[in-house]
C-alpha cells in the first residue's frame, strides 16, 4: 500500500507542527497525493526547506546545502530528483539559464526573470512588463506551452 518510508497523515502534522505553514504543507501534501507522489520525510523536508520562507529560486547543489545544515540526511541525487518530480508536478518551475545550470523556482505564475550573470542570482520580473509581440509558429505536432523571457544583466 505504502512504501517503508512514507508517513501517516497524523505523523507529517506532527513533524510540521508549530512551523508557522502547515497550510502550505498541507497543500504540498495534497499536490504530492494528487500526482502520486508519496509524502516522504525526505521530500517532505525538501519542501519545508523549499516552501517555508516563501517564493525563491535555488539550485539543487544549495538546497543540497541547506538540507545538510538543517541535518536531513539526503544526497544530492536524491534532491535532484525530487525537484525534478515538484516540477513534474506543477510545484515548482525549471529555470534553465545556461547549459547545465537550472534554477528551480517556487513562484509558478507566469512571470519572467532577470539573470545577475555575476552572481548568478535571479529575480522574478512581473509577467505585464515583458511584451512578446509575436513568436513562430511551433514546428508541426508540437504546441506552445509558454514562453519564458531571461534578461542578462550585469553591473555597469
Amino acid at each position: 500500500m505504502h512504501e517503508q518510508n512514507a508517513l501517516s497523515h497524523r505523523r507529517i502534522n506532527h513533524i510540521f507542527a508549530g512551523m508557522g505553514c502547515d497550510h502550505q504543507y498541507t497543500q504540498v501534501l495534497e499536490r504530492l497525493r494528487e500526482v502520486d507522489l508519496r509524502p516522504t520525510r525526505q521530500r517532505l523536508a525538501l519542501a519545508r526547506l523549499l516552501f517555508e520562507n516563501g517564493h525563491r529560486h535555488v539550485t539543487a547543489e544549495r538546497l543540497h546545502e541547506e538540507a545538510i545544515a538543517a541535518h536531513i540526511r539526503v544526497s544530492l541525487a536524491t534532491v535532484y530528483n525530487t525537484l525534478h518530480q515538484f516540477t513534474d508536478a506543477g510545484l515548482l518551475r525549471e529555470i534553465v539559464v545556461d547549459y547545465g545550470r537550472s534554477y528551480f523556482d517556487t513562484n509558478t505564475s507566469d512571470h519572467h526573470h532577470f539573470f545577475h550573470e555575476p552572481s548568478g542570482r535571479l529575480e522574478d520580473i512581473p509577467a505585464g512588463e515583458v511584451v512578446v509581440a509575436e513568436v513562430p509558429a511551433p514546428p508541426d505536432g508540437t504546441k506552445i506551452r509558454r514562453v519564458d523571457v531571461i534578461v542578462r544583466v550585469s553591473s555597469e
